[in-house]
């Protein structure tokens, strides 16, 4: 069953031009989310608020797992771009497989490029690429006390 606004990588570009000549800012942030949290939640709107359309970068499960360790995800990417997508700041997710989404930023060309703030200006992954065209980059101050990696120590 095809899952509504899931968008492959080779798809994109055409699908992101589709929405400039339709005048949309787009944003693109990415991210493993594996388990959704409120500090997810918040950091999406926070987003989605820097333009008219948000799409999020969704690491692979196998990028997950070079990533973040052999017994992560906890969720498959199904899954985590069902619930992604469930969210209203969400409007599309496009599932990549390299570590990092740098060949997918330059595949979408955003408008605007989101990190977290716990990332310094440095280490955001296509920050360079996004202000080459005159693009945006935004780093959003994450919620305190709120991760997966917490959740899961928890659990």
């Amino acid at each position: 069953m095809p899952i509504r606004n899931l968008i492959s990588r080779n798809k994109s570009a055409a699908h992101v031009a589709r929405l400039r000549r339709a005048g949309k800012k787009v944003v693109f942030t990415n991210g493993v989310f594996d388990i959704l949290h409120r500090g997810h939640v918040e950091y999406l709107a926070k987003a989605k608020s820097l333009g008219d359309v948000l799409i999020v970068g969704l690491n692979s499960d196998a990028s997950v797992r070079r990533i973040k360790g052999p017994r992560r995800p906890l969720q498959k990417q199904t899954d985590r771009a069902v619930i992604l997508l469930a969210l209203e700041s969400v409007d599309y997710v496009v599932p990549f497989g390299e570590d990092t989404p740098e060949k997918l930023i330059r595949r979408v060309k955003p408008d605007v490029l989101v990190k977290g703030a716990d990332y310094k200006n440095s280490e955001i992954v296509g920050a360079d690429f996004v202000r080459s065209y005159g693009g945006a980059v935004h780093r959003i101050r994450l919620t305190p006390g709120r991760s997966t990696s917490g959740l899961i120590k928890k659990l």
